[in-house]
């Protein structure tokens, strides 16, 4: 392990309000525990998730309270015999419930990481974990086969850039919702259809391509009403999996439509203290970094950012103010390799 100091750096949030503080202080350095791996991190991936944390909290949280869920970094403890070793650089997506990622050193289980492949940057696989495993977990939900017309709402969106590739993977037809700027990109990434998600003849336009048709499967990471509006525009039996909760939904749309309705919760997994689950995001960070290493799936644009409690907090801000297209990975320290 070598001789770590004592303490550490980290970004931490003195309380969770709606006008939050950042900053940059030093904490004791974490010891890891039998079944963890001391990990130094490198990079850390931002998500819509961790700005809204960071104005709500969450329960049982101890403040001051460091934020982020995805980072890469490279182990420096760890117990013998045990994979991924010391000197093994690894992604994961983190406990939600513990301290966040934003630090220079974390302890996190070592069944809960994915070694990455030759090849593939630290940089890029800090962009991997919260987008791209959502987006699996719930095409895996809608059961999307080959054929399906899916609708991927925020397809610009990480989730949605994710969603569309390997939905077109599995063979569904897709159509998504986005700024007319990424139509033309959507669409290199695979996407039939692109809408104009503020066009006030959407609706109109959604039943002109579908023609007779309805959506088989809708990718919802919008939420509020538009969940609404998604499950009016399911097939009867159509499948949505939402990403942002659920509205109070009118009780003759459900008679009218009974959908399948599927939540999609990566916290899940640490939450109900499934192992299994845990295991399988492990399995899902390999199958992204594969896939992007591969080239069968492009990873988003990246925004780097500095190890700044400013610059974090400047960029939660935008993460709040949503549209954004290309994912902000914070550069935590230099890679040993």
């Amino acid at each position: 392990m070598g001789n770590l100091a004592d303490t550490m750096q980290a970004i931490t949030l003195a309380k969770a309000q709606e006008e939050f503080v950042l900053l940059k202080q030093s904490i004791a350095t974490p010891k890891r525990q039998d079944s963890e791996l001391l990990i130094r991190v490198e990079f850390v991936g931002l998500n819509p998730i961790d700005a809204k944390l960071a104005k709500q909290g969450f329960a049982d949280w101890q403040y001051p309270h460091i934020l982020g869920l995805d980072a890469v970094g490279t182990v420096v403890d760890a117990p013998v015999g045990v994979s991924p070793n010391i000197g093994d650089q690894v992604m994961w997506h983190a406990n939600i419930q513990q301290q966040g990622m934003l630090a220079e050193y974390v302890a996190v289980p070592n069944f809960a990481v994915s070694k990455l492949p030759d090849g593939l940057s630290a940089e890029t696989a800090a962009a991997l974990p919260c987008a791209g495993m959502a987006a699996l977990f719930a095409l895996d939900k809608l059961q999307i086969k080959e054929g399906d017309n899916l609708l991927v709402e925020a397809g610009a969106g990480a989730v949605g850039q994710f969603a569309i590739q390997f939905a077109k993977q599995r063979g569904a037809i897709v159509f998504t919702t986005a700024a007319k700027s990424t139509h033309s990109y959507l669409k290199k990434l695979g996407a039939d259809e692109c809408f104009e998600h503020k066009d006030k003849k959407l609706l109109n336009k959604f039943k002109m391509a579908l023609g007779h048709s309805e959506f088989d499967a809708v990718i919802d990471s919008v939420g509020g009403d538009n969940t609404i509006r998604n499950i009016e525009l399911l097939r009867f039996c159509g499948k949505i999996a939402c990403l942002n909760g659920l509205p109070e939904l009118p009780p003759e749309l459900l008679f009218h439509k009974a959908p399948v309705i599927n939540i999609v919760s990566l916290s899940g997994a640490w939450l109900t203290h499934s192992l299994c689950a845990q295991q399988h995001m492990s399995f899902m960070g390999n199958l992204l970094m594969n896939s992007v290493n591969d080239g069968s799936i492009k990873a988003p644009a990246i925004v780097p950012i500095a190890f700044q409690a400013d610059a974090v907090t400047q960029a939660l801000k935008q993460q709040l103010q949503g549209g954004l297209f290309a994912k902000q990975v914070v550069h935590v320290a230099n890679t040993i390799n």
